[in-house]
């Protein structure tokens, strides 16, 4: 008997070393996922959601820089993949999204669960075909896994399920997924006149992002013979903060003062493997070059001038021989005091632990990055939950720290712990959470329970969008609609059937923690933490203080003189 389309289909996803496929079933996905059912060699992952399928297929893909794959039925189905799909193309990640279609006879006549998935995915792809007829089948997978795959991002393949239900024919293209990406050198002029700028320059500073990934060992070589420290975007912190003696940590809105200060009081800045989003936080009265193995990546976040398309470890080796060692430490020396006080003004709230309903949620990060394992893999909710996270987990040789942290969506931590201990069983897996974005997804807690994974929530709850609040008062509105009543998480976790804790005193930080790291299954500590602690980035303008003013006044008028109280008292080391 010969294969069907949906059986060559997932013989395929094998082949290329697809061992999982996150997802909800559904009728028009029937032929795939019982094919899946007896094939033996990849597992369906039942989510509650297929977005959370989606986020989870996205931290697979971006932890193991493997293709990873997930699936939505017709219509709201596949849908629903789309935010995690955005994520995962932004991150980079090799994900393949299968997303099922209507009966191939009836697409354009307005039947029932009808979109257009083959137009919706467009914006959040390298590639997205439709596939309408069997023959077309091998082809078009192949290339959509080999697009994610060595341009990393994200894929979509879309099937009618009566185009999976029916025979394969004759004949397959197919053929083993190339996976190890090239070595790309930059040309040899180009790397002779970055050495020329560079040894020309008496001040250099550099600034490294998640291109650095292989090159740890090359970075710190080049920031010794340059005598230059190193800043890092958000993404390239779990490859650029380890054992790093240059560092000085980030710079943006989520950053410090020194590295800010260091890219703007130097004559050279080298931005290295980073496709840092914020042009505001870039100089424009320095001299800047940029190495970066997407070429369409130099050059769009601020003036330049020299680009270099090649990978960073590549391009150092290329570059050590031409440059001269540099004996004048002060602009070094100067940026690690810098950066030095940053972390003593920051460390002032780990040793004010807050109070009994509003535990300074800066101690809460501290004490976790103490508990946790050395390999432990960290995500964390967009907002105030990066910030704590970025600040006070401290980056490890073998520590993964990841988020939505170039698409900025809430509800990615939860979702991304269940692809990372999917791959990863042995792992200490912990999730970052904010009462916000946990309760967005919070139906996938029953997808830990049903494979029992032994992930960590840790439930940051100020009861608020604290990140939103902020950004509303800083444009100099009162904050509206920003407060939420949350029940008590701790004892949902242990209706639902794993481990809950519930914090509101600063004494049991540390001992709750303990606990659920210590517990063999899934397991949820429920913080209650100050709604007030905000995150100051290192330049305010004039208009962001305004703003805050103007808004602080408003509040004041509107009998909220109490909480203005609050707020200012919270973050008071932010103002010194």
């Amino acid at each position: 008997m010969s294969q069907t389309i949906g059986e060559a289909l997932v013989d395929q996803l094998v082949q290329a070393g697809v061992e999982r496929i996150y997802g909800v079933v559904g009728d028009s996905l029937n032929p795939i996922t019982d094919a899946i059912r007896r094939n033996g060699k990849i597992r369906w992952i039942a989510v509650r959601h297929e977005e959370t399928g989606a986020f989870a297929a996205g931290a697979e893909a971006q932890l193991q820089d493997r293709l990873a794959a997930c699936a939505g039925s017709c219509g709201p189905g596949n849908l629903h993949l789309i935010n995690g799909l955005f994520d995962a193309h932004r991150s980079m990640a090799p994900v393949l999204g299968i997303a099922a279609q209507i009966p191939s006879g009836e697409i354009g006549t307005g039947y029932f669960q009808e979109t257009h998935p083959d137009r919706l995915f467009q914006e959040c792809s390298h590639y997205c075909e439709l596939i309408s007829q069997p023959k077309q089948m091998p082809r078009t997978l192949q290339i959509a896994m080999q697009q994610a795959q060595s341009r990393g991002g994200v894929s979509v393949v879309v099937i009618p399920g009566d185009i999976a239900a029916q025979p394969m024919p004759e004949g397959n293209l197919s053929h083993p997924l190339i996976l190890e990406s090239p070595a790309i050198r930059p040309h040899e002029a180009a790397v002779a006149q970055l050495a020329d700028m560079l040894n020309e320059a008496k001040k250099v500073t550099i600034f490294a992002g998640s291109g650095c990934k292989n090159a740890h060992g090359e970075l710190l070589t080049l920031a010794e013979t340059l005598k230059a420290p190193i800043g890092h975007a958000l993404r390239g912190k779990q490859y650029v903060e380890y054992e790093n003696p240059y560092d000085i940590g980030m710079s943006g809105l989520i950053g410090g003062r020194a590295a800010y200060d260091a890219m703007h009081a130097c004559d050279m800045l080298l931005l290295l493997g980073t496709d840092f989003p914020y042009s505001a936080f870039m100089p424009d009265n320095v001299k800047i070059a940029q190495v970066d193995i997407r070429a369409e990546h130099l050059g769009r976040r601020s003036k330049l001038d020299l680009g270099l398309w090649g990978d960073v470890r590549e391009t150092i080796h290329a570059l050590m021989p031409m440059l001269k060692s540099k004996s004048d430490r002060s602009h070094l020396d100067t940026a690690l005091q810098s950066y030095e006080d940053t972390r003593h003004k920051w460390n002032a709230y780990v040793k004010r632990p807050g109070k009994k309903g509003a535990i300074h949620p800066e101690f809460v990060a501290d004490v976790l990055n103490e508990l946790t394992n050395d390999d432990a893999i960290f995500t964390a909710d967009t907002g105030m939950c990066t910030v704590w996270a970025s600040r006070y987990i401290r980056a490890k040789r073998e520590r993964r720290i990841i988020g939505s942290f170039m698409h900025g969506s809430m509800a990615n931590a939860m979702p991304q712990a269940i692809g990372a201990q999917m791959l990863y069983p042995q792992r200490q897996v912990v999730a970052i959470c904010g009462d916000g974005g946990f309760s967005m997804l919070m139906g996938d807690v029953l997808t830990l329970l049903q494979y029992n994974l032994p992930i960590k929530l840790i439930l940051f709850n100020n009861n608020a969008l604290d990140m939103v609040k902020l950004e509303m008062q800083s444009s100099g509105y009162p904050d509206y609609e920003t407060d939420y009543k949350n029940p008590d998480f701790a004892k949902m976790a242990e209706a639902i059937g794993f481990m809950g804790v519930h914090v509101e005193d600063p004494a049991d930080v540390r001992g709750g923690l303990q606990r659920i790291l210590k517990h063999s299954g899934p397991a949820l500590i429920d913080i209650i933490t100050d709604p007030h602690a905000l995150s100051m980035p290192p330049r305010v303008n004039t208009d962001q203080f305004k703003g805050f003013a103007l808004a602080m006044g408003k509040m004041m008028l509107a009998d909220r003189a109490g909480e203005v109280a609050d707020i200012v008292e919270a973050n008071v080391f932010n103002v010194l």
